[in-house]
């Protein structure tokens, strides 16, 4: 018997979020890690907050739903309003009750950069750290570094000379004829870092990727994978720079390992004879890609490539470019939406807070 089509609200609903939510829903596990994580950040909460005045928006439930706008890939903060005013996945996610009213996307982000100013990315990431290391997830002996370009939020239209030299070389030019969005020729210009900035990012630096490639204003994201599960257990952002993938590495594996007795493994960038160097000082076996063509040979010698622990390292260094995929592509890090280092880098250690979870997950499951 056919059913009629008829249309009308129920007043009550008396079957709650918890159960319309499948029991074996991928997130079920992520909200569970990521609960039991700010519990134990409720003190740094705290800290941030007055005593006084009208309750602002929960920093647990910001965060629920700034996890969420990263997992999936909400390209802005409206949207992730919408999503979360008629989503039930995502109110059950975040804590709202079906009644419970939305937040303005303005008054959102407001709150959000009070937690960007409180250093929340970082404590949150070391909390999924100390959750990993508590499932015997991290390996301690074995690393990989790697780095990789983050588009920034501004056009090759705002690098521009600064002021001074700007005068200089001042020159008559025909008026625009799109005022607000002008034609610029760079033709015959030679464009460096060392005098123009973007009036838009100044913090961004101007960078390619190779010979043959076009130049962008980017940022440098930098990462330390443990070997065994493909973790990120350190991370660095910094500006472009040529020698910022040496620097970071230097930094992130002392941070991670300062007693010394560790491999890392990397790509032909890590190979030269400063930079290697620099890593044997910090107590690390660099196992790093050979660059044979590089002027003077490889850094890397018949002493270190004769062990089999290189072949291995070289072969595990490469799932650090997984991390890098799920970042550009699910995190919406192919091109920032902040602007400065230090926004900027907050974020790259929330998405990759947010990519240890959903890894974390997955091996969790494939153990049971």
């Amino acid at each position: 018997m056919r059913g009629d089509d008829i249309h009308q609200d129920d007043l009550y609903s008396y079957v709650s979020p918890e159960q319309r939510v499948p029991p074996d829903h991928p997130l079920r596990p992520i909200r569970q890690m990521a609960n039991s994580i700010l519990e134990r950040l409720s003190s740094k909460f705290d800290a941030l907050y007055s005593t006084l005045g009208r309750p602002s928006i929960p920093p647990e439930k910001l965060l629920r739903a700034l996890l969420l706008q990263v997992l999936y890939t909400l390209r802005s903060e409206r949207l992730l309003m919408e999503e979360l005013d008629y989503n039930l996945l995502f109110r059950w996610f975040v804590g709202l009750n079906l009644d419970d009213p939305v937040w303005d996307a303005t008054v959102y982000c407001k709150n959000r950069d009070r937690l960007l100013k409180g250093e929340v990315a970082q404590a949150f990431f070391e909390e999924v750290l100390k959750l990993a290391r508590q499932q015997d997830l991290l390996s301690d002996e074995h690393f990989t570094v790697e780095g990789t370009l983050i588009e920034a939020w501004a056009s090759l239209k705002s690098f521009k000379k600064k002021e001074a030299e700007a005068k200089k070389g001042e020159q008559k030019t025909p008026p625009a004829e799109d005022p607000g969005n002008p034609t610029v020729n760079f033709h015959g210009e030679q464009r460096c870092n060392d005098t123009p900035a973007s009036t838009t990012d100044p913090e961004a630096r101007l960078y390619r990727k190779g010979q043959g490639k076009e130049a962008k204003l980017n940022y440098l994201g930098h990462v330390l994978m443990e070997n065994r599960n493909g973790l990120a257990v350190q991370t660095e952002l910094t500006q472009a720079t040529g020698t910022a993938e040496r620097e970071a590495a230097v930094e992130m594996i002392a941070a991670e390992a300062p007693q010394g007795g560790v491999t890392v493994g990397g790509d032909k960038a890590y190979d030269t004879q400063g930079g290697v160097a620099d890593l044997r000082d910090a107590g690390a076996t660099p196992h790093v890609a050979q660059n044979t063509a590089r002027r003077g040979g490889s850094a890397i010698d018949g002493r270190t490539t004769r062990h089999a622990g290189y072949d291995l390292s070289q072969r595990a260094r490469k799932r650090v470019e997984e991390i890098f995929g799920w970042l550009k592509t699910v995190g919406g890090l192919r091109k920032t939406r902040f602007r400065g280092t230090a926004r900027v880098g907050w974020m790259f250690t929330w998405a990759l807070a947010a990519y240890n979870l959903v890894r974390m997950r997955n091996l969790l499951q494939e153990a049971e």
